[in-house]
């Protein structure tokens, strides 16, 4: 067939029905297309058409197209004139004539009869010709390698064509003879598929499926069946519109529906033994965050499958309180992990009943690529109460065994021994002192974070922890020591026989490396510790009772210097007492009589050097040594138990002057005050702050890394949320030297952090140092967080801290801690700090 015969049938044979010409269809054809109404003005063209124009498809759109040739071809053309055959025809381009060559046909693009023009570069017709044979050769080659038989069936010549291909899918040999005739051809269709074989091919018959794929058994040569699955597409058409020549394929599937059927049998076994299990199935999509789950998950969750798989609010929504958290931690950990993880959690149905669940569930990839979470669920409800009526019974049984022993103990020892630890009570200790029994020396011994362990863990694993102490100091004292349980978690130790002190001192640092190893409780370790205070008769005539005062006041010494430790009395220590003792009596008449006041150090914006804020710092005006910094009273304050109170009067000031700077117009943005673990677990705080009335923004509340360690969940969670509600803004200071996590940060969710002094210090001199640095910004910005730079002592500090990204700077290179009335007075002035210039 040549060039100028492809084109003008491919012009006649176009399709008649509305559907084929549209600009869909048009882009489809490789050669440039044209559509004229009646009056030759352009309705529609292709890319290809503009491309051969030389013109944009805007310009060809609503122009005429008498006005793109010259006169003399105007009258081939339509409306005026219809081509019964391809003509080169010269079309007015940008530098010149453009030959084409043209066929002309009537198509319908819309509503009404209009012309179908197809061009084609005449200088390009030769290399299309030459191309066409090559393709020609490239897909016999392809067709066969892809086992792919080819048919062509044209009714216009009566040519029916089927390849060798085509016949060795079916067992026949290349040169056998093939009766294409429809009733013929269908008797080797598998009788359960002649009615749609039928249905398909007179679809494609009637001109009213352009494109047909089906599927069919067919017998093969050798006596079984094989499937089939038959491509095939109208590529000429009669002038009613039905398809005068129809090219195919057909590929044998019978090896993918083997394969279909084998998997349709395995889930069919699959969907019996979770039917058997009473296991529901679920299926998530991670990347849509849509949910599939099987009729036993809608039945395990109560709810209705008419709705659809709940979305994963919903499924949240399902979780028992007390649980939600824990699984929604477990279940996110279990996917970013990628590893298979198992749950156990309890649901609430829409009828209000509890039901437990075990959940093992897996993360993969489907074949299209979105990652998905697949698991199974199942009802344990029954186990879990029968497990949990055996749990009672064995507690129950060994409550009654502990209640008999403790009772034997209690008549065998009375009132003179501890139950819990089996050591001599307060009571025999005052029994023996009162006989003034010889001692040589009295060990008064104070577990450390008895409590912490009593109060978080309970009180089980706090006796656990007093027995363990009792056996502690049962192993290391001597058979005739007198030790005794005095308090709750204070222990005393009386040395009969001669000890010197330097062996008093090895003992009880014995005791207090014993007590330091981790002890191991319900599946965890427990960490205690102990401080000792030592007092030795030596050659004194001091008498038991006094021996046992002055060992309460070494260890009063050894707590007060961080615990974990030993000290021996002396008359050093004993002075030393007093005088803290008369330090937290000055501190009380301090805060009674209002000596403390406070000084405030600015903070700068980081690059322009602008104030930001004031941290408020508390000092004492004494009226003998006259200013006093926190070192001189914070530790006496702390011990009295009067931090509070203090801590309530520097804000009370602070924010006095605040409102006394917004009234005189000083710009101070914002006032921070550090506020002490105390103070933030003080029940009244919420209520005092609330009663001042404070601004929203302009107060925050500098925190130390241990305080929200302590009890991140608990009571200081709700005061630090509550002063969410009051506009109070939290900031961790010294950040950087305690054990503050990101998982901590984001709890805390602070507005600010300060990096510690002692991490700033050594940035300029060490490469290391300002990497940690820097990392600590971009954690902080990260979440969102300003960070604060402190302990800047120079200029050089300053720049660097700037360089790294730190928005806030704070030190005495910028400005030291001022009195108000200071402060005051440069801000009147309009003092601000200059890049290299020393604070004066």
């Amino acid at each position: 067939m040549t060039a100028n015969e492809g084109l003008t049938q491919g012009a006649h044979r176009a399709p008649a029905h509305s559907d084929a010409l549209t600009q869909a269809n048009l882009e489809r054809l490789p050669a440039g297309a044209i559509v004229v109404d009646i009056h030759g003005r352009i309705l529609a063209a292709n890319s290809r058409a503009a491309e051969l124009l030389l013109r944009p498809p805007s310009q060809l759109r609503n122009a005429f197209l008498r006005d793109l040739v010259p006169d003399e071809a105007r009258p081939l053309l339509p409306p005026r004139g219809a081509l019964t055959s391809p003509e080169t025809i010269q079309f007015l381009g940008p530098a010149g004539c453009l030959p084409m060559l043209v066929a002309c046909s009537q198509a319908r693009f819309g509503e009404q009869d209009d012309w179908l023009l197809l061009l084609l570069p005449v200088d390009h017709l030769v290399n299309e010709i030459a191309g066409l044979r090559s393709d020609e050769t490239r897909w016999k080659y392809a067709l066969d390698s892809a086992l792919e038989g080819v048919w062509d069936h044209d009714f216009e010549t009566g040519d029916l064509f089927y390849s060798a291909t085509w016949k060795r899918l079916r067992g026949l040999p290349d040169d056998a003879a093939v009766d294409g005739a429809l009733e013929t051809w269908i008797q080797s269709v598998h009788p359960d598929d002649h009615a749609h074989v039928r249905a398909a091919i007179e679809r494609q018959d009637s001109g009213e499926a352009i494109f047909n794929t089906f599927e069919y058994r067919e017998r093969h040569a050798e006596g079984h069946w094989i499937w089939i699955e038959s491509r095939g597409a109208a590529v000429a058409y009669w002038p009613d519109g039905r398809p005068s020549r129809i090219i195919g394929t057909d590929t044998d599937i019978t090896a993918r529906k083997e394969a279909e059927a084998r998997l349709e049998e395995v889930s069919r076994r699959l969907r019996l033994a979770l039917g058997v299990s009473k296991i529901g199935v679920f299926d998530f999509n991670l990347d849509l965050k849509r949910d599939d789950w099987d009729e036993r998950m809608f039945e395990i969750y109560g709810l209705d499958p008419a709705e659809g798989a709940p979305s994963s609010e919903v499924w949240e929504n399902c979780l028992h309180p007390d649980d939600r958290d824990a699984v929604i931690i477990r279940t996110n950990e279990g996917i970013a992990s990628g590893k298979p993880y198992s749950n156990a959690f309890r649901i609430v149905r829409p009828d209000g009943s509890v039901r437990h669940v075990r959940s093992n569930a897996a993360t993969y990839v489907d074949h299209l690529g979105a990652r998905k979470l697949i698991g199974a669920n199942w009802d344990v409800t029954e186990d879990i109460a029968r497990q949990e009526e055996l749990r009672r019974a064995q507690a129950s049984a060994e409550a009654r065994n502990r209640e008999l022993e403790q009772a034997r103990t209690r008549i065998e020892y009375n009132a003179l021994h501890d139950y819990l630890t089996d050591l001599p009570n307060r009571r025999y200790l005052d029994q023996m002192l009162t006989e003034n029994v010889a001692v040589n020396a009295i060990l008064h011994i104070d577990l450390d974070r008895f409590k912490q362990i009593n109060d978080t863990l309970g009180h089980q694993a706090g006796d656990a922890m007093l027995t363990h102490a009792a056996a502690i100091l049962r192993a290391h004292a001597r058979h005739d020591d007198f030790i005794a349980r005095i308090g709750g978690d204070e222990f005393v130790v009386l040395c009969r026989r001669n000890r010197n002190l330097p062996q008093l001192t090895e003992l009880a640092e014995r005791i207090v490396h014993a007590f330091r190893r981790p002890i191991p409780y319900d599946g965890q370790l427990c960490r205690l510790g102990a401080s000792i205070g030592i007092a030795w008769r030596g050659h004194d005539d001091f008498d038991a009772k006094q021996l046992l005062m002055n060992a309460d006041i070494a260890l009063y010494r050894a707590k007060s210097l961080g615990r974990d430790r030993v000290e021996v009395f002396s008359e050093l220590i004993q002075t030393q007492i007093l005088t803290a003792k008369r330090i937290g009596d000055d501190i009380r008449q301090a805060i009674e009589e209002g000596q403390f006041t406070v000084y405030y150090q600015p903070q700068f914006n980081a690059r322009s050097l602008e104030i930001t804020g004031v941290e408020a710092l508390v000092r004492w005006n004494h009226p003998e040594r006259g200013i006093l910094a926190p070192i001189h009273f914070l530790k006496v304050a702390e011990e009295i138990n009067v931090l509070p109170a203090i801590d309530r009067k520097v804000v009370e000031l602070a924010y006095a002057d605040f409102q006394s700077w917004k009234q005189a117009g000083l710009a101070i943005p914002k006032i921070s005050v550090n506020m002490s673990s105390p103070r933030l677990r003080d029940p009244g705080l919420i209520a005092d702050l609330g009663a001042m009335r404070i601004l929203p923004g302009v107060l925050s509340f500098e925190l130390l890394e241990s305080i929200f360690l302590d009890d991140p969940e608990d009571e200081i969670a709700e005061t630090i949320s509550a002063l969410g509600n009051l506009g109070i803004e939290v900031e961790i200071d010294d950040f950087g030297t305690g054990h503050a996590s990101i998982i901590g940060l984001l709890n805390l969710n602070p507005a600010r952090l300060k990096i510690d002094r002692a991490l700033v210090g050594p940035i300029t001199e060490s490469t290391k140092q300002a990497k940690l640095v820097r990392a600590i910004i971009d954690i902080g910005h990260s979440l969102n967080i300003e960070v604060v730079g402190e302990g800047v002592e120079t200029w050089e500090h300053a720049a660097m801290l700037r360089d790294l990204g730190c928005d806030v700077l704070q030190g005495y290179a910028l400005a030291r801690p001022m009195d108000r009335p200071e402060l005051e007075q440069r801000l009147r002035r309009g003092w601000k700090p200059a890049f290299g210039g020393a604070d004066k």
